[in-house]
């Protein structure tokens, strides 16, 4: 917002009602005929050199002295499998996979004449067509972006921003009315449940902590994701920061708390930069420390960067991070609601939850309960309601983040909006909710996505990791790598978790390494049973779910493993073995050449043979055949 700079200042907004002033100058100052270019320029686009795209706009909006044009670097927008890309407001106009190079090109025709530049809009697989508003493309389409929409359209760094889009408006709305109570009753109403695992309602939380006695009050952000190939909270942090301090102060209004924290993973800089900024910003304009917009409200936050310890992203080892102990879990049976940081009172909510709370008391409780599942009206868990946002990787065509409706199926998540499986391959599991999550094969797919529909299958929501696996992948071989996390992501104060864990992964190496034995499946189970119903914490008590689901919809991969000493996917080593089928041989020789241990004999167009006693199994020659000839 450079143009504005001398026009319009942070100020310290000292009443209700200065907010709104402030609000309207902000928009008075923008034009209303300006076009706003926004560059996503979080973690994954910065690698598809966006920020140099970022760089060569400014240059050449400044250039052409293009008054009526405002360069936005931007949080995560979502279709990460496109980066780096550029949305144009209020045109609407989504451009894919921008280079440095293009830039000149998009101002000169599309900011100066409004002309599309058709190469650069994204391509539909299923029509062949390309799409130019980025409210059409499938991939958005299909989504419902409560919390994510706004991100093309604000600078992160820029509080200003996020006020001109009604940002800290649900506060104000708060504070006008002054009856915490009734924030509490509204957030009890729209059935949110927490979106970091536990599901648990959040009103329900809230009344507690504000009904414990206790000196002090606090509320917590837990940012401390930790889950392989999950970016969800990241995302929110580097993009939207304000929404989840919004979030907060309206959290801590209503529980009667005036300190809390945001306990964030170090590696995350940019989130770390974003929220800091946000922190600086807020306090300047008095939207955080003492008597916030002059009502007698006071409440401050502080960051506290984690150390990369997965147990961490538990509640009570998070609290006992806080405190400057080792970061072990409690036994439950006190709540932190009860007793949590310093003995005191504690709400600790997930950024995406915390994100929600401003949306809830923009749009009321009725607006929310008609998003989602089931029915809460008379108990806060009988629903799964709102959006649940989802970072899609794996083996699937548009990896990104997606945010729907409670109740999307999984179809629709991952061929409707993920565009399926690449490269013709068959689609075979989904892992949900995590390292600790379930593994649902074919027959799931048409399962609506909530909290209790996947916790009856044996999976659960977790905070929104989705990982889609193709028929190369070996189910016994992924449990194995997420027993084999867990183990070590463990911080070994129960038994139960500890040892058991380290069993689990001694069976399924033994499995994978074509040693398996009759009654190793059984003996799986039965261990797992153990570590679910004694653990000290929800990590251990969820922990057996790879190797469960996996048992329970993929037992004949295990039973091929274990009696047939093979591996259907071709992924376990010590169980492959490699031949030439002779009617299909052509003799190319594309294998002899790559085979890195000549173990390939044969004339060119003559059928060729390999050595198993010479066989490495690095499966050169698997890849290259064009004919089939080589099987594993």
């Amino acid at each position: 917002m450079e143009q504005e700079d001398s026009v319009l200042r942070l100020k310290k907004l000292r009443s209700l009602k200065s907010l709104d002033r402030f609000q309207q100058e902000i928009l008075k100052a923008r034009p209303v005929d300006m076009l706003q270019v926004g560059i996503c320029t979080d973690t994954g686009c910065r690698a598809c050199d966006s920020l140099k795209v970022y760089e060569a706009f400014k240059r050449e909006v400044a250039k052409e002295r293009l008054r009526k044009v405002e360069i936005k670097a931007t949080g995560c927008h979502g279709f990460c499998e496109k980066g780096a890309l550029v949305v144009i407001h209020p045109l609407d106009i989504l451009y894919t996979q921008v280079k440095p190079e293009d830039v000149p090109e998009i101002v000169a025709k599309t900011l100066k004449k409004q002309r599309i530049v058709e190469r650069l809009l994204y391509l539909d697989p299923e029509t062949g067509k390309r799409i130019e508003l980025e409210s059409e493309v499938p991939y958005y389409k299909k989504q419902m972006r409560l919390i994510l929409g706004n991100n093309s359209k604000m600078d992160p760094s820029d509080i200003r921003d996020y006020i001109a889009l009604d940002g800290y408006g649900a506060l104000r709305e708060v504070l006008e009315r002054g009856r915490p109570r009734e924030v509490i009753r509204t957030i009890t109403k729209s059935g949110l449940r927490g979106r970091g695992g536990g599901g648990f309602p959040k009103g329900v939380k809230w009344q507690t902590a504000r009904s414990e006695r206790g000196s002090r009050r606090f509320v917590i952000c837990n940012a401390d994701e930790g889950d392989p190939g999950a970016f969800m909270d990241r995302s929110i942090c580097e993009g939207n920061p304000h929404s989840v301090l919004e979030g907060m102060i309206i959290g801590a209004y209503a529980v009667g708390a005036h300190e809390g924290f945001v306990y964030v993973r170090n590696e995350y800089p940019l989130a770390v930069e974003a929220l800091g900024t946000a922190l600086a910003q807020a306090r300047e304009c008095g939207l955080l420390g003492e008597n916030i917009l002059g009502t007698g409200f006071s409440f401050d936050v502080s960051i506290l960067r984690g150390g990369g310890a997965f147990v961490c992203g538990e509640s009570t080892a998070l609290m006992a991070s806080l405190e400057g102990k080792p970061g072990e879990p409690r036994a439950k049976y006190i709540h932190t609601v009860e007793k949590g940081l310093w003995e005191m009172p504690t709400v600790l909510n997930n950024v995406e939850t915390w994100a929600n709370v401003p949306r809830i008391i923009l749009g009321g409780a009725d607006w929310y309960t008609g998003i989602g599942t089931g029915d809460v009206s008379a108990s806060p868990w009988g629903g799964s309601k709102g959006t649940k946002i989802f970072s899609l990787v794996g083996k699937i065509r548009n990896t990104g983040l997606v945010e729907v409706p409670m109740g999307t199926t999984l179809r629709e998540i991952v061929f409707g909006i993920g565009g399926g499986v690449p490269e013709g391959k068959k689609f075979k599991a989904v892992q949900t909710g995590g390292p600790s999550g379930g593994c649902l094969g074919e027959a799931q797919l048409d399962l609506p996505v909530d909290f209790d529909a996947l916790t009856e299958v044996g999976s659960m929501m977790g905070s929104g990791g989705m990982i889609v696996m193709d028929e190369d992948t070996c189910m016994v071989d992924v449990a194995r790598y997420f027993i084999d996390f867990l183990k070590d992501e463990s911080c070994g104060k129960c038994l139960p978790c500890r040892e058991g864990l380290r069993a689990l992964l001694e069976i399924l190496n033994r499995i994978t390494e074509g040693k398996g034995k009759r009654g190793d499946i059984e003996l799986l189970e039965e261990i797992s049973e153990g570590i679910a119903s004694t653990s000290l914490c929800a990590l251990g008590g969820s922990a057996p779910n790879p190797v469960l689901t996996t048992i329970r919809y993929f037992r004949d991969e295990y039973v091929a493993h274990i009696r047939g000493h093979r591996c259907p996917a071709g992924v376990c080593k010590p169980l492959l073995r490699f031949s030439v089928v002779e009617d299909k041989c052509t003799g190319c020789h594309a294998c002899f050449k790559v085979c890195p241990a000549s173990c390939i004999t044969g004339r060119a167009k003559e059928t060729h043979t390999i050595d198993a006693a010479k066989c490495v199994k690095c499966g050169a020659c698997f890849d290259v055949c064009r004919f089939g000839a080589v099987e594993r």
